[in-house]
């Protein structure tokens, strides 16, 4: 699990945001008939980007609702997705959600379609009328918002907070490092030095592939942050934080302090 049930989003440090017009609970729907719950953050700015937000292993949590609506204050669509709607339906989920009975039942291609429903929201006026929009994702949705570069969304980029982008075994062909060369656009990689789960080299096998495959991109790693260290609670790693909100602000476009 990337957070715990009472982690919050670290403040943004940016500052020209035109505002929030909207932030509601919403249903989407995918090409292959699935529907599934997402929440939109309106930006007021008629010329924001749009983000695609992949939660971690919990689906649509708390956590990234309130991310959302800190994105669309600083004047960024963005919307945040659950994984779970074949398999878990729609609606509310208490803190006993058996999660990860439902992970093992995600797909590649089935996450890819729903980002995809998700991508097209954001491009309509209902989600903001986004011309560039980008994916960001954390741990397991780290990983898959790398892979989404090579889904053909026509996105602008994609963002991963220690999405482990390595083979898990021999047999694993939807690990980023193996999908890169198929990639279509930027890479913004964000990872913990001290994340145990994430090895330095694996990383440096990332970045090989991507430059490889002529994808830009940059792939940084925080001396000493763990996993999950972008969390308000965790003030030993503000500057990390802080430091990631910047990256991904100029990522995608936007002016920040």
């Amino acid at each position: 699990m990337c957070f715990d049930s009472s982690a919050s989003p670290p403040l943004p440090p940016i500052a020209g945001g035109a505002g929030i017009a909207s932030a509601d609970d919403v249903v989407l729907e995918a090409a292959d008939g699935n529907r599934f719950g997402a929440f939109s953050a309106k930006a007021t700015d008629p010329e924001a980007p749009g983000l695609v937000m992949l939660p971690d292993v919990r689906g649509l949590h708390e956590f990234y609702r309130v991310l959302a609506i800190r994105f669309a204050e600083a004047g960024v669509h963005a919307t945040a997705m659950d994984y779970f709607g074949r398999t878990a339906g729609i609606g509310e989920r208490g803190e006993g959600f058996r999660f990860m009975d439902h992970v093992a039942k995600t797909t590649p291609d089935g996450v890819a379609g729903d980002v995809a429903a998700t991508v097209t929201h954001l491009r309509s006026t209902q989600g903001g009328g986004a011309d560039r929009v980008f994916t960001l994702g954390f741990c397991f949705g780290g990983r898959h918002s790398f892979n989404q570069a090579a889904r053909g969304h026509g996105l602008a980029g994609v963002v991963g907070f220690y999405g482990f982008p390595g083979q898990r075994d021999e047999s694993d062909d939807n690990a980023p490092e193996v999908l890169a060369k198929g990639y279509s656009c930027p890479v913004l990689g964000l990872f913990g030095g001290a994340d145990d789960s994430i090895k330095p080299e694996t990383v440096a096998a990332f970045r090989s592939a991507l430059d490889d495959a002529g994808v830009r991109n940059e792939l940084v790693v925080y001396d000493g942050a763990p996993h999950s260290f972008f969390d308000r609670k965790a003030e030993d790693y503000a500057e990390a934080s802080a430091d990631a909100w910047r990256r991904i602000f100029a990522f995608l476009g936007r002016p920040a302090t």
